[in-house]
Formats: C-alpha cells, sequence, structure tokens
C-alpha cells in the first residue's frame, strides 16, 4: 500500500521513506541536525525525534580532522567504515586556499565555528602535525587522540598510516 488516507490528506509512504533516507544520508555524511534540516526544508527536531526512533544505542561520538592529508580518498573511506560521525581533511593545497580565500575575521569565524562543532563530539581524533596536535588538545575540551604526521611545519602533502588508524577506530567503537 503505496498511498494511505488520513483524514482528507493522501499520504505516500515511498515519499516519506525517500525523506527519510535522505536525511540518514546527509547525516552519515557528516551534516549536522540543523544543515540536514535547512537542506531538506525540515525541522531541526524533527531529525532529532527521528534519530531517537531509530537508536538502538548511544555510542561515543568520533569527529576526525586533519590536514595536510596526501591518502584523503582512503583516510575518508576508513573514517565512513568505522562510522564516524564528521570529518574535515584537507590537502596543503586545499589549506592553503582556506586560509587566503577569506579576510581575518572570516577565517578566524570559521575556525571558531570548527572548534564548536569539534566540541560536541566525545573523542575527535586529530591527524596533523606535532604543533597542531597539540594546539587541539588544548582547544578541546573532549578527548582528542593525536596522530603524529610529522615536525612543525609540515609543507607539503603527508600520508596518514591507514592501518594505525583503523587499530585506533577498532579500539574505540569496541
Amino acid at each position: 500500500m503505496d498511498l494511505v488516507r488520513i483524514g482528507e490528506k493522501i499520504i505516500s509512504i515511498p515519499r516519506i521513506n525517500n525523506k527519510i533516507n535522505e536525511i540518514l544520508q546527509y547525516r552519515m555524511l557528516g551534516m549536522s541536525q540543523q544543515e540536514a534540516a535547512d537542506k531538506l526544508g525540515v525541522e531541526r527536531t524533527f531529525i532529532s525525534r527521528l534519530e531517537g526512533l531509530g537508536e538502538i544505542r548511544k555510542g561515543q561520538s568520533i569527529a576526525a580532522i586533519g590536514f595536510p592529508i596526501k591518502n584523503r580518498t582512503e583516510v575518508e573511506k576508513v573514517l565512513r567504515a568505522f562510522g564516524v560521525e564528521y570529518f574535515f581533511l584537507m590537502s596543503e593545497a586545499e589549506r592553503t586556499d582556506y586560509v587566503n580565500n577569506c579576510t581575518g575575521a572570516q577565517l578566524t569565524n570559521r575556525i571558531i565555528e570548527l572548534v564548536n562543532k569539534l566540541r560536541n563530539f566525545d573523542i575527535v581524533i586529530v591527524m596533523a602535525s606535532d604543533y597542531r596536535n597539540r594546539l587541539a588538545r588544548n582547544l578541546l575540551d573532549n578527548k582528542v587522540i593525536e596522530i603524529d604526521i610529522g615536525k612543525s611545519p609540515i609543507k607539503e602533502d603527508v600520508n596518514v598510516n591507514l592501518d594505525n588508524l583503523t587499530d585506533i577506530l577498532k579500539t574505540l567503537k569496541g
């Protein structure tokens, strides 16, 4: 039964299922509830309640940031496979563009917004230079797991050790 009548309304069950799938896809890709709600024209509280209906268990929420990452595609694949809720990875070129294509005020706002977003997670995996890892540990109140990819300053893209990342995520996810 694809259509149901509720009072004067005709409801399409496939349409509801498609919208729910879209919401969940955006959330799995790392969008916040508010970002997904804005994109799909629904209330953020709807997404929260929807997730609550389907929740099986709560675990520690995990985010990951890293730069300058050479094997970004492979790192993203590992993060997705372990259900990491949010990640922000950049190459050296992307990092340079990110900094150079905005004013000082815009950059400050972007950094504050990112730190604020990361504070909402129980654990943040930071894949960066020794210096940037220390900064992240000091900025974030939550538990930071550092993957040191080199001595600061790093001027070119660096491969993250995927075995190390996988081991960390296996340990965190149990």
